[in-house]
């Protein structure tokens, strides 16, 4: 349930040694263990759209390689024979 500040507190466990690990990387980049979490988390989900993003553009790629277009004078050719 969310607290008056919009935030929800989520409990995790790690390994101790990850554990201590996680400590000493809040505590050198001077964060707590929340605002650590946050920005790891937000890395993360860019990271993911990063990935879905070049897993398009490689389809994409594959695709035109299937129907020969090469260059983009191929893509306009195939834009203006469609219309």
């Amino acid at each position: 349930m969310a607290s008056r500040t919009g935030r929800v507190a989520v409990t995790i466990s790690l390994p101790a040694g990850l554990a201590k690990e996680y400590d000493r990387l809040a505590r050198e980049t001077s964060k707590n263990r929340s605002q650590l979490f946050r920005e790891m988390f937000d890395s993360y989900r860019r990271l993911q759209a990063d990935e879905a993003f070049e897993k398009i553009q490689r389809y994409g790629a594959r695709k035109a390689r299937e129907r020969g277009i090469r260059t983009e004078r191929d893509v306009e050719r195939l834009v203006f024979e469609d219309r």
